[in-house]
């Protein structure tokens, strides 16, 4: 686990390393509109937070201005949300939603009977705006397995008032996928590897950090 991050830095490293994500995660395989895989909508679940924390950002490995990290693998999430003609789709909010390493959701549904195993430092939940490029960042844990579930981070994409996607985002080569109903509920082979992606080792990082890239294909284009 990396040293804790201290504000302003803190904003400025969120900022600086969305930048520098943008190559090579940013490359799109297939950058024509036809030969974009739509990305299938899956169940929202039952944890989505039924009480939002009092933090949102991109970054849910520190809350506010705490200085004790989440315990996890530190990923660097990245990604695009493109809409049907494959163009990047700019100002949609991308919000995200997982268990801590523990499993514990942020829903009280959730976490009211496991206090004492509750990540108090996870945040559990986060959103990033997109910008012109359609581009998406958020420093979080790699996703764990819980009775029932194998690993996944949730998605939500929303434009204004309107909720334009909801699915959920998998380990490649998890073994646990294969028992796993709603992963294995996603018959299009394409569609099923479109949301299953790789966790891969950063290179230089001494504490090895992770880096994951999906790229969200909307069904529908958005009205501008």
């Amino acid at each position: 686990m990396s040293s804790p991050l201290h504000l302003p830095n803190r904003r400025l490293f969120l900022a600086s390393a969305a930048v520098a994500a943008t190559s090579p995660f940013w490359t799109v395989r297939g950058a024509f509109a036809e030969e974009l895989t739509r990305t299938p909508a899956q169940t929202e679940g039952p944890f989505y937070p039924n009480k939002l924390p009092l933090d949102t950002d991109n970054d849910l490995l520190i809350i506010n201005d705490g200085i004790t990290p989440a315990v996890g693998d530190i990923t660097h999430l990245t990604g695009k949300v493109l809409d049907a003609k494959g163009n990047p789709l700019k100002n949609a909010v991308v919000e995200i939603w997982q268990c801590d390493a523990k499993g514990v959701y942020l829903h009280t549904g959730d976490s009211a009977g496991k206090k004492d195993q509750q990540d108090k430092n996870f945040q559990g939940f986060g959103r990033f705006v997109t910008g012109k490029t359609g581009e998406y960042y958020f420093r979080t844990i790699k996703p764990v397995p819980y009775p029932g579930r194998t690993p996944h981070i949730h998605f939500k994409i929303k434009q204004g008032k309107k909720e334009l996607l909801t699915t959920q985002l998998y380990v490649k080569g998890d073994p646990g996928n294969e028992k796993d109903g709603i992963w294995k509920g996603v018959r299009n082979e394409k569609q099923r590897d479109a949301i299953t992606v790789d966790f891969e080792k950063v290179k230089g990082s001494k504490t090895g950090e992770l880096a994951a890239n999906f790229v969200v294909i909307l069904g529908v284009t958005p009205a501008e």
